[in-house]
């Protein structure tokens, strides 16, 4: 996983890794949430794996737009 920049400061993501149809992130009470074209739109993961790399966003694009979304979390 790569780390997540969170210049904001304040991001409760602290890592993600990109694949070809999903992304998967790993927030700081160590749950992972993998979401996926299928399960949230690939719009949204395009979204989510720029803010990803971008290192600012993301945290809030998730809890606004994608929350649940997710194909399978541990």
């Amino acid at each position: 996983m790569e780390r997540y920049k969170n210049l904001s400061g304040n991001s409760s993501v602290v890592a993600y890794e990109i694949e070809e149809d999903s992304i998967t992130v790993k927030f700081s009470d160590s749950m992972q949430y993998k979401y996926s074209n299928a399960s949230a739109g690939s719009q949204n993961i395009t979204q989510m794996k720029n803010l990803a790399i971008l290192g600012r966003g993301l945290n809030s694009f998730i809890m606004k737009n994608v929350k649940k979304n997710y194909s399978s979390k541990w």
